[in-house]
């Protein structure tokens, strides 16, 4: 039975205030369209995914990293949107358009913000892969879940929440799943070789 969530009074001060500080930006056509590229590419996971073929085709040594974050997605996205959502069932923010753009309005509950967990776990994992990319992860990670907020689609405190759960769970695939070998996932990606005859054959 889903609980009916009602949070802490101090946090949904924290969330009104945050709310009335992106206010004012709501009224700037550029930052609104960011809001919506950056809100509506995450969705599904797909700019992540994306990441992760990129980076399996453009660096073959670390395809099996490609493929543990695109399986660790996929578990994140059972644990946040199909077991956490539906026990918290915490209603999303209400008065929710943007001036510029509509967001499409998800049918799942607010608590915590998948977007901001899966650009966690995705931050997290790439950092690990390829660490001179850290800033160019992490702030993609952030702008997806401040796009959140900006369109209404969450409270500040489902992002906060979503980018925590997410990093657990990034960290214990990252400590605790190995690697696919990469010489696996290349015979299974290009066939096996067939055997060559000899001359007397």
């Amino acid at each position: 039975m889903p609980l009916r969530f009602r949070a802490p009074a101090a946090v949904e001060a924290f969330d009104r205030t945050v709310d009335a500080a992106f206010a004012p930006l709501r009224r700037v056509g550029r930052i609104n369209r960011l809001a919506y590229l950056a809100s509506e590419s995450a969705h599904y996971s797909r700019l992540w995914h994306g990441a992760a073929l990129v980076m399996a085709l453009a660096r073959p040594d670390l395809r099996g990293r490609a493929v543990r974050m695109a399986l660790t997605l996929g578990v994140e996205s059972v644990i946040v949107n199909g077991m956490i959502k539906p026990l918290v069932n915490r209603e999303r923010p209400v008065d929710w358009e943007v001036d510029t753009h509509q967001v499409r309005r998800p049918k799942t509950k607010s608590f915590p913000s998948g977007h901001a967990s899966s650009g966690a776990v995705a931050a997290t994992l790439l950092t690990d892969a390829i660490p001179a990319g850290r800033v160019v992860w992490w702030s993609a990670a952030t702008v997806v879940g401040l796009s959140r907020i900006h369109t209404r689609m969450h409270h500040a405190s489902d992002v906060i929440a979503g980018a925590l759960i997410g990093r657990v769970i990034a960290v214990a695939a990252r400590d605790l799943v190995p690697v696919p070998a990469t010489s696996r996932l290349l015979r299974w990606s290009l066939g096996r070789p067939r055997p060559t005859r000899s001359n007397g054959e």
